[in-house]
């Protein structure tokens, strides 16, 4: 029976468990409360227009946050040190994260968020819709899926060199009944361009770093006992 499978056969499984492995190790590992920050390189944001497409991906989530009942937290106030203030609204947001979740560590959601960023990203650019289907939210993997699409009728591909991320930064945080969301500020450099079927740049420029800021949110639902993360909203801004 294993005649029918030839080495290009095998080396494609290989690589679907691989990356359904990575997925998962992005977002979906819940470390442990001391595990020390991790911190890789991750390239830069997707941005609609480096694709000829106006707007964002999907508009950012607009739900106000449900601070009207405080959490109290188990741990001394600078236990958000470096990524809050102390008693600062986000802080409080970072304590109802972490009690409704069980057990937040931020520095392990960053790095997770950043490697999130990079198979994002980096997907988009290829029109790897399976990629994008277990990291993205349903609203957004349309909006992603219609770019490429659109893209793909033109005759279109995107030429993307990733350069650097120069900053990753929760912004904001909130829980709303038990769905938590935390919103990380991107600051990256790409150099992207855009070619039609004939090779023409179209958009962007082969030869240009340009700055970007990307503002994604991510949410899960803390009753579900699948750890993941899912991104719910993009927000480019200039």
């Amino acid at each position: 029976m294993f005649d029918s499978f030839d080495a290009t056969t095998v080396f494609f499984l290989a690589v679907a468990v691989f990356i359904v492995l990575r997925l998962r190790s992005v977002l979906g590992q819940r470390p442990q409360r001391d595990a020390p920050p991790r911190n890789q390189a991750a390239p830069a944001p997707f941005r609609r227009d480096a694709v000829g497409q106006p707007g964002n991906v999907i508009p950012m989530a607009t739900v106000a946050n449900d601070r009207g009942s405080r959490v109290e937290p188990d741990q001394n106030p600078d236990r958000w040190k470096g990524y809050a203030e102390p008693s600062s609204p986000l802080a409080l947001s970072l304590d109802a994260v972490d009690a409704a979740s069980h057990g937040f560590d931020p520095g392990a959601f960053l790095s997770g968020a950043r490697g999130a960023y990079e198979i994002t990203v980096t997907s988009f650019a290829k029109g790897d819709r399976k990629r994008l289907r277990d990291l993205l939210s349903p609203e957004v993997l349309e909006g992603f899926s219609k770019a490429i699409s659109d893209r793909e009728a033109r005759g279109e591909k995107v030429d993307m060199t990733l350069v650097s991320i120069d900053d990753a930064k929760i912004v904001d945080a909130q829980v709303r009944d038990t769905i938590a969301q935390v919103t990380v500020r991107f600051l990256s450099k790409l150099i992207t361009a855009t070619r039609d079927r004939d090779g023409k740049v179209v958009d962007g420029s082969p030869d240009k770093v340009v700055d970007v800021t990307d503002v994604w949110t991510f949410s899960r639902d803390t009753r579900s006992s699948d750890p993941n993360w899912q991104l719910v909203a993009t927000e480019t801004t200039h």
